[in-house]
This record gives C-alpha cells, sequence and structure tokens, in this order.
C-alpha cells in the first residue's frame, strides 16, 4: 500500500508499518510501500506496538508515523560496529 492511501485510509491517526519497499540515500530512508499493522489515537501506544514487534523480529522493518506527514522519510540510524580509534 501506498502512503497515500493509509492517509485514506486512517485519517489523523498513528500507525504502525511494516515497510515492504524503500530505499536509502544519503542518510534518510525513502518508504515506498508498506503494509498497516496496527492503527492508534496516541504515539505511546504506537510506539510500544512497534517495540514489541520489533523485539520479536529484529529483522524486518517496522516503523511508525502519524498520518499527517507528508511523505515516508525516515533518518537512516547507523548501528553498526565502530572501527579503532
Amino acid at each position: 500500500m501506498r502512503w497515500e492511501e493509509v492517509q485514506e485510509r486512517f485519517p489523523n491517526e498513528w500507525v504502525v508499518l511494516e515497510a515492504t519497499k524503500a530505499h536509502s540515500e544519503k542518510g534518510s530512508r525513502y518508504i515506498e510501500e508498506v503494509v498497516v499493522i496496527d492503527k492508534f489515537d496516541d504515539s505511546t501506544a504506537a510506539m510500544r506496538r512497534y517495540s514489541e514487534l520489533h523485539k520479536q523480529d529484529p529483522q524486518r522493518e517496522y516503523c511508525f508515523f502519524h498520518t499527517s506527514r507528508p511523505t515516508l522519510v525516515a533518518r537512516e540510524r547507523y548501528v553498526g560496529v565502530r572501527g579503532p580509534r
């Protein structure tokens, strides 16, 4: 599902998503297609659900956003190993 479809189906709500198509560019993650996992009225509940899902399966690309956002772009976090200092 594209972000525009999510916004139409879930106006002004927090949604927990799984990214099914995305790409990285210059430190940002551009999410193109998603599956809606759950919806919430507040960010705390959405974050809690996201955390549960991420703990169950950390290899999958879960995220949560409010549908008022114009686009699905997230800053990419680097969680790799640091080199020698």
